[in-house]
């Protein structure tokens, strides 16, 4: 029987090479059921919760110095939390730096200044401004097309720049200096970011219309004579359609009597509701264009 591994010494994510060097652990107990492997040579006792953040700390551990920590990576340590806890961990790395592949890291290899960095738990940690940057670049353009990469890159954006960790017009003027491959894709992402919009289906939402050519406004208010009779994800006030998003949480009875309340008020205004589901937003972009089209037009 593997004798029960001592954890008192262990009580935080380590390599398993390094503790078992220091005698505190075996190689049975590890594969035990005391621990649980992060990444290859890096645990955790089994009872500390996997975060996002704490994995992050563990890929630190194992990646070269060079590494930076970025993308909804970094968002998520700095509190904005775009990634789940099991989601990759994004790193970029100088081109002339060979890293990787390592299961359940992911590495970007190009060119990041000092200066777009700084220190956290003994690697780098990309700057606001740069880890924008890279969440509008997260993508690869072999792999992904313009739309696909913008419907994805958009909803972190609004998400990182409602948090206020940095200015949008800091963010433009940095995307005017830079020459990366892919930069029209950052500004074209970044001038279809809305801080105000609150989900990243309605953000996701948007850029399908966007790019289809609609100018929408995110959370638009509906007033009669200064009485607020509702607030809408999208709104093409001009003509008066309203377009939102109902998840799956809609479908809940108290919630769906609200939204019917609160649509059959804006209605008697003279407004058009077009309603977009999850499973819609999923896999049918092209109905979506042509409901809120034909919306338009009935106007």
């Amino acid at each position: 029987m593997t004798p029960k591994a001592n954890t008192s010494g262990l009580t935080n994510v380590f390599r398993g090479s390094e503790a078992r060097r220091a005698g505190l652990v075996t190689a049975g107990q590890l594969r035990g059921p005391s621990f649980r492997r992060l990444f290859q040579d890096v645990y955790v006792p089994a009872d500390i919760t996997v975060t996002h953040e704490l994995r992050c700390r563990g890929a630190a551990l194992i990646v070269p110095p060079q590494a930076v920590v970025t993308g909804r990576s970094a968002a998520t340590v700095l509190g904005v939390h775009l990634a789940t806890p099991n989601d990759p961990i994004e790193f970029v790395v100088p081109e002339k730096f060979r890293f990787g592949p390592v299961d359940g890291i992911r590495v970007r290899r190009t060119a990041i200044h000092r200066t777009e960095t700084r220190t956290w738990n003994g690697i780098r940690i990309a700057r606001p401004s740069r880890i924008a940057l890279d969440l509008m670049l997260r993508l690869s353009p072999r792999k992904h097309g313009w739309i696909r990469r913008l419907r994805i890159a958009v909803p972190d954006v609004d998400a990182f720049l409602r948090a206020g960790l940095v200015r949008r017009a800091a963010l433009a003027r940095s995307l005017l200096r830079r020459r990366n491959r892919g930069i029209r894709l950052a500004r074209c992402a970044l001038d279809l970011a809305d801080p105000r919009a609150e989900s990243p289906p309605e953000s996701e939402l948007r850029v399908v219309l966007a790019t289809a050519g609609f100018r929408v406004t995110p959370q638009f208010n509906v007033r009669y004579r200064r009485r607020l009779l509702g607030r809408l994800d999208l709104a093409i006030p001009e003509v008066k359609v309203a377009i939102e998003y109902d998840g799956r949480w809609h479908l809940a009875p108290h919630q769906a009597a609200r939204d019917r309340e609160r649509r059959a008020r804006i209605v008697a205004e003279g407004w058009r509701f077009v309603v977009i589901t999850a499973e819609q937003l999923a896999r049918d972009y092209e109905a979506i264009v042509r409901a809120v089209s034909d919306a338009v037009r009935r106007i």
